[in-house]
């Protein structure tokens, strides 16, 4: 299993914040955000992780990221994407990263409490996504189930949606995603859509969908940022990383801390 954090693009929902810097290296709590998908991935076991970022943020993923888990057999690798088409394209892009392997992508700016690592580690074969019963279906992908808790549709932002489950920014795949992606028709919007990679595993009989009970937080907008930050402490989603982040960061730290000593003197 692979795994890929999507990190590009260029967040104008949160200007001037991200004028400067990342979505994705914004701090939610005690950390910055990007932590958080990492820590969902390295808790699956999956040690190969490639990270796509905008090219005039590269740089300062790599000063955060690129020698962290040097000591931990965590191997990270970094691809720009000049111009976002769409999350489908991770695939694409990741091609040969991938290879002829299984890969979970995770969203750069998503959190999420309940703990997936069991259900990552025991897939096999097909698509497996997540969905999470939302107040505001039309702004996402949605999910269909009928009496058995079977999927029988999904849609992209409906106008009229045919429940309220929407599909969270976790999407485990087998090889077959990267034929499936550079397959796809752009959109309306003008983007090759992961719903459509969705539409098309159902089709095949082959798309598993679980339900999620704890907190997801996408902290795109300001307000959700906030909210994110505050839902992480008050439900100590922070105490949930696992033990090897943490002392990487730790490390992390005390070599900033000794440099800016030796600056100081």
């Amino acid at each position: 299993m692979k795994g890929i954090i999507l990190a590009g693009g260029t967040a104008t929902r949160l200007f001037p914040l991200t004028a400067t810097t990342s979505k994705q290296l914004l701090p939610v709590y005690n950390r910055q955000m990007i932590f958080y998908p990492l820590n969902l991935l390295i808790k699956a076991g999956i040690k190969d992780i490639l990270i796509i970022v905008a090219p005039e943020h590269s740089g300062q993923f790599l000063n955060l990221l690129g020698s962290i888990f040097d000591k931990f057999d965590v191997h990270l690798e970094f691809k720009v994407q000049k111009i976002p088409r769409g999350l489908a394209d991770a695939f694409i892009l990741g091609r040969d990263f991938i290879d002829e392997g299984n890969v979970t992508m995770v969203l750069g700016d998503n959190i999420f409490e309940d703990d997936l690592s069991d259900k990552i580690k025991n897939f096999q074969a097909g698509g497996m996504v997540f969905a999470k019963q939302v107040p505001d279906p039309k702004r996402f992908g949605v999910v269909e189930f009928d009496e058995n808790n079977q999927v029988i549709s999904i849609e992209e932002k409906p106008a009229e949606p045919k429940s309220d489950w929407a599909v969270v920014g976790v999407y485990t795949y087998d090889k077959n995603v990267i034929e499936i992606a550079k397959n796809l028709q752009p959109s309306e919007r003008g983007e090759i859509e992961i719903t459509d990679i969705n539409k098309e595993y159902l089709k095949r009989g082959q798309l598993q969908v679980g339900k999620l009970e704890g907190a997801w937080l996408d902290a795109g907008t300001y307000d959700s940022l906030l909210e994110a930050g505050n839902v992480v402490k008050e439900r100590k989603i922070y105490e949930n990383f696992d033990p090897m982040i943490n002392e990487a960061i730790e490390i992390f730290n005390e070599e900033l801390k000794a440099i800016a000593k030796k600056r100081l003197k």
